[in-house]
């Protein structure tokens, strides 16, 4: 069996104005969103390093650089399908993804379900193959106070 693993890591500021999107999710309730050049869903954008990083390829910004007006915005779910699309293009499958997210608001727990989903529709994979956990940064530096929200992830992917 051919496996890979790969590791992912993203961190955005978060800024008044913007939307709060996490795992494709929504939150609009939270005063602040994540500033980027995206919609800076900085969990999904762990995920897709993971995966570009186990197949060995370049990492999102080279994929989908923030220089290009044509990303200004997007929706990162559409560089999550744009990423497993590459990796097929390889023959590579995802065997999982496991993520944790790291963020003192919002709270993330209730919404885990749905996080899940919409990841693993973007994935073109089962929930059941996606493990997110969520923790905080008990007030210590920019993330315990609010200020970012960062995300690690890994993937395994195997060849077809």
């Amino acid at each position: 069996m051919n496996l890979r693993i790969g590791h992912g890591y993203d961190i955005h500021r978060t800024g008044a104005g913007r939307p709060m999107i996490l795992g494709g999710v929504h939150f609009a309730d939270s005063p602040v969103g994540l500033d980027g050049h995206s919609d800076a869903d900085c969990l999904t954008h762990a995920i897709c390093d993971a995966l570009l990083g186990a197949a060995a390829l370049p990492d999102i910004g080279h994929f989908f650089p923030n220089t290009d007006p044509a990303y200004k915005n997007i929706d990162s779910q559409v560089l999550l399908q744009r990423v497993v699309a590459e990796l097929t293009k390889f023959g590579w499958r995802i065997v999982n993804l496991d993520a944790s997210l790291i963020a003192e608001r919002p709270k993330i727990y209730p919404r885990l379900a749905e996080i899940k989903a919409a990841l693993a529709r973007s994935a073109d994979i089962d929930v059941s193959q996606i493990g997110i956990k969520a923790t905080t940064n008990e007030g210590v530096d920019e993330i315990g106070r609010g200020l970012a929200i960062a995300a690690h992830a890994v993937a395994l992917i195997q060849k077809k």
